[in-house]
């Protein structure tokens, strides 16, 4: 399983909200280039950038940030959040961000999903189902829909998209434990959708242990940020017992 650490950028800062509240953040770096490099230093073999302005205001905010960030390490770097139209979308994959995550654009216009798989690629394009209680949340995790997460992940792996990011936004921040219920769920639900389908699980990863249980109920890969700037989890060692031997 793929440990990937994640930057979740506001106002040009490295932060962590809890349960997705931008009421309550915390500060944890002024550089995000250098906590980048130092991930790569420690062997993360791929980075989740979360643009968390764009993701509120609905327009690519951090761009500049992720795409030096992309230009800056040697490893490839996801991003997600406020990616909501194909030029955004070609943009960042032209500026060397290796996948693009949709969220709001993939519950409002799934058309788009589409379009981008068929001009970039499945590996290239992700979907975000960031979930309160099974239902989807959109705008930043600030309107929750009546959609599901697994009906949503039904309807677009039909659409071509092969990798789902699961994030249980109760969870996220707040170093408990992931719900594992829910990600056993939405793995089994991936499955049935077609053997190409994967699941990355996040929200609440606190320590190895629990890596090793998203591990075993079948997620392709795990990301994880408060465990690391809070010093319950160690990157490097959790690379080495986890991801370099499976």
């Amino acid at each position: 399983m793929q440990i990937i650490p994640a930057i979740d950028l506001r106002h040009g800062k490295v932060v962590r909200l809890s349960q997705g509240d931008y009421a309550k953040e915390t500060v944890f770096a002024e550089d995000p280039l250098e906590v980048a490099h130092g991930f790569a230093a420690q062997g993360a073999s791929r980075i989740h950038v979360v643009d968390l302005d764009g993701a509120l205001d609905g327009v690519p905010t951090q761009a500049a940030l992720w795409r030096a960030i992309a230009g800056a390490v040697s490893v490839p770097v996801q991003v997600g959040g406020g990616l909501r139209n194909e030029d955004q979308i070609a943009s960042a994959i032209a500026s060397g961000v290796d996948r693009v995550i949709l969220g709001t654009a993939a519950v409002e216009n799934p058309g788009l999903v589409a379009s981008a798989v068929a001009l970039h690629g499945a590996d290239c394009i992700s979907v975000g189902l960031d979930a309160h209680d099974g239902m989807v949340a959109v705008s930043g995790w600030t309107t929750r829909t009546d959609v599901e997460a697994a009906e949503l992940l039904r309807r677009l792996a039909e659409a071509g998209i092969r990798r789902f990011v699961y994030t249980d936004i109760a969870r996220d921040g707040m170093l408990s434990s992931p719900n594992y219920d829910a990600v056993a769920a939405i793995v089994a639900e991936a499955a049935t959708s077609g053997e190409e389908v994967r699941i990355v699980a996040s929200g609440g990863i606190a320590n190895i242990e629990q890596l090793h249980t998203l591990a075993t109920l079948g997620a392709e890969a795990a990301i994880v940020g408060s465990a690391i700037y809070r010093g319950t989890l160690d990157l490097a060692q959790a690379i080495a017992e986890i991801e370099n031997i499976s």
